[in-house]
């Protein structure tokens, strides 16, 4: 007998470690960081009232073994002008009675709402990891990359829902792009442009240019399907963690004529480490983690972005080399980068470019309702 609970998120974190084998590629969220996240009475999304959400977590002889999170972005929905409702955070055992059991329940409560259509994985925010991989199971994601067993996609179809927006993630061999590779005439442009300053992200700037990261990311992908700019508070509970785990040789913010202009995010990557402490805190962690600071060589692109007036200039690829020969200078071998849908052409353009291979195939699920 499956039981359904609401707002359980401790049994929520359980239910991603039973899901999954684990030999398998799947990297649990921190505890911590989890469990903020679907708070309603922390997270910034329900606080300052731009949206609304309900975790379901399934139960067997009363151990977890699935959850959801339904959700309704209202102020993408009033922005956009639809009626549209996400699931996230979706995973759950091998079995269709559990993920029925879920994806109904978190179609009810959207229904109930008013939403006509549900798509997902979308965990809440533009700042949150989206998807479901379709392809590409055996490699191990970065960290912000969304990790999803085959069965997964497999019941979304057996449940009516049909596979939408394809997306790529990728990785590139460092070691194996020479300096020419990285340059064009188009980039050493944009490198060279008149009024360009290009500034670190370091702990004592920190807070300053990951504003100036926000505001980049809002003009850059302003004109994005479903986006909605990201407010200082949400930024700041989704990255202000950031701070402790960057590298300050790998991310850049450019200014241009004094203003924010461009930026890359890209952070070691943390999922080695996570692994290592199973997603929690313990007395072992330290030592885990300065392991994980010694021996790491994987670094991961969050995000790039690049204000209007600047697109087609030069300056994203000139960023991404300066980037990528400052990652393979402190000692990382591979860069991964987080999705890319399909129609990016130009991103993925710049990953050709670059010598990226794919790494996972995924595509949001969708499903009309009512």
């Amino acid at each position: 007998m499956i039981e359904i609970r609401t707002g359980d998120r401790r049994a929520a974190f359980v239910a991603g470690l039973s899901a999954y084998d684990a030999a398998s590629a799947y990297v649990t969220p921190m505890w911590s960081d989890l469990d903020r996240v679907l708070d309603p009475s922390r997270n910034p999304f329900c606080v300052d009232g731009r949206g609304r959400m309900e975790l379901f977590t399934a139960h067997l002889a009363g151990h977890p073994v699935g959850r959801i999170v339904a959700s309704i972005h209202d102020a993408s929905n009033a922005r956009h002008g639809t009626e549209n409702g996400q699931f996230g955070f979706f995973d759950c055992i091998d079995d269709p009675v559990v993920s029925t059991a879920l994806l109904a329940s978190a179609e009810n409560w959207l229904v109930q709402r008013g939403a006509k259509q549900v798509a997902g994985n979308f965990n809440l925010t533009a700042m949150q990891m989206i998807g479901v991989v379709t392809r590409g199971f055996e490699a191990h994601p970065y960290t912000d990359m969304m990790w999803s067993g085959p069965h997964i996609a497999d019941h979304l179809r057996a449940n009516g829902y049909a596979a939408t927006v394809p997306m790529t993630t990728f990785e590139t061999d460092l070691n194996s792009i020479p300096d020419a590779g990285l340059a064009n005439e188009r980039t050493a442009a944009g490198a060279s442009m008149p009024g360009l300053t290009w500034h670190p992200i370091t702990r004592s700037s920190f807070k300053d240019r990951m504003e100036d990261a926000r505001l980049v990311l809002n003009a850059g992908f302003d004109r994005n399907p479903m986006f909605v700019p990201v407010s200082a508070e949400e930024y700041t509970f989704q990255a202000g963690e950031m701070m402790w785990i960057m590298d300050p040789r790998l991310s850049v913010v450019v200014h241009h004529n004094g203003k924010p202009a461009g930026v890359i995010v890209c952070i070691p990557d943390l999922n080695p480490f996570v692994r290592a402490v199973g997603g929690r805190i313990s007395w072992t962690a330290p030592w885990h983690f300065i392991r994980h600071r010694t021996n790491r060589n994987r670094a991961v692109i969050v995000y790039y972005s690049v204000t209007p007036d600047l697109h087609g200039r030069g300056v994203n690829g000139a960023m991404l080399a300066r980037v990528m020969r400052a990652a393979r200078d402190a000692g990382y071998r591979k860069l991964g980068t987080t999705w890319i849908a399909d129609s990016n052409i130009a991103s993925l353009k710049q990953m050709e470019r670059i010598g990226a291979e794919p790494l996972h195939r995924l595509h949001l699920f969708s499903k009309k309702l009512g």
